[in-house]
């Protein structure tokens, strides 16, 4: 594993917590973001994490929640003809508890084809999407935690700004944690220290 040092991260003006590598820079201090996300991103490796609170989707399966958010922002995303999901499952969450059962997240993996911002499909980078549901049934909210990890980029897409176009550098080569790990470690360290951010407690 790299030697990438992993901090815990407030989030949501410290109501959440949660650890990823410090080297993920907010960026709200960059640009607006919508009160319910928090997104920190990578220039160096074009990597995002993404934190959202959603009123909970009562008509959506627990079981299959994951696979449905993810389906979901392929389609918001454009991609939903070229998504390909590579994997489901769960993950057991090591801080939070409600009551005496720990929390478990649905998590679900897949690759897509996206385009930055306003551009077009001719611009389209192949991505790796890592997404994970938190469903915080008493608090009416599903928590969805995304990474998305590029895998080729576009000469024509505005990520060749920061990085090169191409099959992405592996992480272990640039000398960074996997996104696969981030993503496992912003999900298991995953935390509430203040309920009443969901305008009530659990």
């Amino acid at each position: 594993m790299a030697a990438e040092s992993c901090v815990p991260r407030p989030l949501f003006g410290g109501a959440i917590s949660t650890t990823f590598p410090a080297r993920f820079q907010d960026v709200s201090d960059i640009r607006e973001v919508p009160d319910h996300q928090e997104v920190l991103f990578d220039p160096s490796r074009d990597e995002s994490l993404v934190f959202e609170l959603l009123d909970l989707k009562g008509e959506v399966d627990d079981a299959g929640s994951a696979l449905w958010f993810l389906r979901d922002i392929a389609n918001e995303q454009d991609a939903g003809d070229n998504l390909v999901v590579e994997h489901s499952g769960t993950l057991e969450l090591a801080a939070l508890r409600l009551g005496e059962a720990p929390v478990v997240a649905a998590t679900a993996v897949g690759q897509m084809a996206v385009s930055k911002g306003r551009q077009g499909r001719e611009a389209q980078n192949i991505v790796r999407l890592y997404l994970a549901n938190i469903r915080l049934k008493s608090a009416a909210t599903d928590v969805l935690i995304t990474a998305y990890e590029p895998l080729l980029i576009n000469p024509l897409s505005e990520s060749t700004a920061a990085v090169a176009a191409g099959p992405a550098i592996p992480a272990e080569q640039a000398g960074c944690l996997p996104m696969s790990e981030i993503f496992k470690l912003a999900v298991m360290n995953f935390n509430v220290h203040d309920w009443n951010l969901f305008n009530g407690g659990p």
